[in-house]
Order: structure tokens, then C-alpha cells, then sequence
């Protein structure tokens, strides 16, 4: 813009009323990306005292289903020695079921921890699992909204994981579960060792000794490669901010018009600082069902302006922050003729927008994601 004016007009501080005016605009806070390092530098979780003391967990699904209705697995991490303990479980096991295996597989073996850190996965923020841990006085740390990097040491776990079960199933096929028990056997014998007489204790002070030396180089060193990349972000209470959001139609996009979604929602008001690297949000009532707290690499500043006029997004959120958005009525059809084959297309009329942003989608994939829209 400034390069444009100046062809024609000069002001005193024609440059800098041009670039305030600019980030003023309300339309760009909301669709432009950031391009900026990302926000929030790298705050590590303290380091444990003792193994076992502090666990991460998170679960694995959409396996293929085994003999015994098997299709999930239950990954458990302890933060310290970084033992994996894999679980077997069905995605259909309930809280009882899945509180005894704990029990069984965890606490009879290695004691309760003193924390446990998790997503927010709905299993975990039930009522049931917070009151059984309160109970044996085991501290709950849940991830901020769509911020999986939280627990990143389970993530890490199930992506190797992932790669062990791939392996498996090239070579064992059906009875890739079998494999995997085996696996996590070896994978703990590489860390765990047991001791018998009154050497017992001074080996494994010295080992816990020598493994949260190596953590505390290890951390140093991620926390230096990963501010480099970032910037230093903080907020005050008060201010008002824009939440990212992560816009999805499921639809193969022929026209641009698919992809002028908003990137950011909002602004709302800072409430509260929740640590280091993440804000609480004073959300409305259609936004009470995802969690208020956020990471500040998803928060970007409103800078305000009277002309400004602010409209409720009429999104129907999800709780990891993404929306789809549904297709209403077609409009027209045509068909597009190529080389080799013709490709029939129709216009589509999305929800929350008007026609001037219906787009020409593949006639197939609309009838197989709206089939009444055809009826």
C-alpha cells in the first residue's frame, strides 16, 4: 500500500500512519497468517526425583481388531527412565475396567505417582478418573486446548510405536499382538534391571544420579535448538485476543473461494495466565464445551479501532478447535470436459456463507458426503 500512495501523495510520517493503519484492519487480524517465529518459548516439565514418580499416558486406536476384540493399546511412559509399559484395551473399555488395569499393570508394580500428564482426552477429564486419582493423591496435568506437544514424550512413544506395529504386521500378519508384547518386554529390559543384595541401593542412586544428568544436558540442549525458532510472547490480563482455528470441509477444492475461511476467531478477553505459556479465555456460552485454556502460539493480538464492528462467528466448533463446514443446497451443474474423461461438477451453497461464495465442487464426492442434498 505505502509503495502504491507514495507514487502520488507524501505526508509526514507517511509510512508508519500507513502501517498502523494497515495492522488496524479487522478483515486482515482474521484471515492473515502470522509470519513471525512461533510464539511461546520451550518450557520443559521438571525433571522427576525417582522413577515412576511421574508418568505420562495417552492410547493408541484404530488398530486392526484381534481374536480376543483387542483395538487399542494404552501407552504409559515414566518421565524419568522413559519405561514403556503397553496395555492392551478395547476402545469400547470402561472406566472400571480401564481403572483396574491401572491398578494391576501400574500401581501394583510401581507404586502410585505422584502425577500423571495427559490430553484431554474425555476419558481422563471424566468425573471418575480425576476422583480415583484425588483418591490415591495422584496429581492430574492435562495439555492445554489442541496443544499435543504438551505430552510430547507419549506422542514420541506411540509414533516408534507405530512404526514397531507396521513392522509386525509385514511380517506377522494376524498375529501382530503377540509381536508387540514381545516388544514391550525387550523395550523394558533395556532400562530396567533387577538387583538383589546391599548393592541394591547404591546402584540405583547411582543410575537415577547419572539419568537425570544426561536429562538435564539433553533438556538444555532441545530448549536452545527450540528458541531459535521461537520468539518470547506474553499477554495482560485484559487484553483481547484472536483464537486459530483449524478450518476443514473434507472436500477436494476445485475454485479459491474453498479456502478464504477465517484463520482466527474472536477477539476475547484474557481472564487469567495459566504458567508460563498459556492464557485462560473468557469464551461465550456456544464455546462452553471446549476448554478455555490455550497455548499462546494459538492466541494472536486484537488491535482495536471505533470503526471496528465485531460479529459473533456462527462456527460450530469442535473441541480440537476445528470446524466443517457443511454443504446446504446445490445451486447449478456442469460438467468440465478434459482430455481424457469429463468430470461432472456442481455448485455448492456452504452454511454461514452467502452465494457469492458457493464453489464448484466434484458432483461424486458431494454425493458421497450429502447424498440428501440429491434426493
Amino acid at each position: 500500500m505505502y509503495r502504491t500512495l507514495k507514487k502520488t501523495y507524501w505526508w509526514p510520517g507517511m509510512k508508519r500512519e500507513i502501517a498502523e493503519y494497515v495492522d488496524r484492519c479487522l478483515i486482515c487480524q482474521l484471515v492473515k497468517p502470522v509470519r513471525q517465529r512461533l510464539g511461546g518459548l520451550l518450557n520443559p516439565l521438571p525433571m522427576p526425583e525417582w522413577k515412576w514418580e511421574h508418568i505420562t499416558i495417552d492410547f493408541l486406536f484404530g488398530l486392526p481388531c484381534t481374536s480376543r476384540g483387542y483395538d487399542g493399546i494404552w501407552v504409559i511412559v515414566d518421565r524419568l527412565t522413559k519405561i514403556a509399559r503397553f496395555i492392551p484395551i478395547k476402545a469400547t473399555s470402561t472406566l472400571d475396567q480401564l481403572a483396574k488395569l491401572y491398578v494391576d499393570r501400574i500401581v501394583s508394580q510401581h507404586g502410585v505417582p505422584v502425577s500423571i500428564v495427559s490430553d484431554r482426552d474425555p476419558r481422563f477429564t471424566s468425573k471418575f478418573w480425576p476422583s480415583v486419582q484425588k483418591a490415591m493423591g495422584t496429581k492430574l496435568k492435562f495439555s492445554t486446548a489442541f496443544h499435543p506437544q504438551t505430552d510430547g514424550q507419549s506422542e514420541r512413544t506411540i509414533q516408534t510405536l507405530e512404526d514397531m506395529l507396521r513392522a509386525c504386521v509385514l511380517q506377522f500378519k494376524e498375529s501382530f499382538v503377540w509381536q508387540t508384547t514381545q516388544d514391550s518386554v525387550c523395550w523394558n529390559e533395556v532400562g530396567e534391571r533387577k538387583l538383589v543384595g546391599p548393592e541394591l541401593l547404591q546402584v540405583t542412586l547411582d543410575n537415577i544420579k547419572l539419568i537425570r544428568e544426561n536429562l538435564k544436558i539433553a533438556q538444555d540442549r532441545q530448549k536452545s535448538y527450540a528458541d531459535k525458532r521461537r520468539r518470547d510472547l506474553e499477554f495482560q490480563i485484559g487484553e483481547q485476543v484472536f483464537l486459530k482455528l483449524s478450518p476443514w470441509r473434507g472436500v477436494l477444492r476445485f475454485g479459491r473461494k474453498g479456502k478464504l475461511s477465517p484463520r482466527y476467531i474472536g477477539p476475547y478477553q484474557i481472564i487469567e495466565r495459566v504458567g508460563p505459556a498459556a492464557y485462560r479465555l473468557e469464551l461465550p456460552a456456544e464455546l462452553a464445551r471446549i476448554h478455555d485454556v490455550f497455548h499462546v502460539s494459538m492466541l494472536r493480538k486484537y488491535i482495536s479501532d471505533p470503526s471496528h464492528v465485531l460479529q459473533v462467528q456462527p462456527f460450530e466448533l469442535k473441541e480440537d478447535l476445528s470446524y466443517r463446514e457443511e454443504a446446504v443446497q446445490i445451486l447449478d451443474r456442469k460438467e468440465q470436459v478434459l482430455r481424457n474423461k469429463t468430470i461432472r461438477l456442481v455448485k455448492v451453497l456452504w452454511r454461514h456463507h452467502g452465494i457469492e461464495e458457493a464453489t464448484w465442487e466434484s458432483e461424486d464426492q458431494i454425493r458421497r458426503s450429502y447424498p440428501t442434498l440429491f434426493t
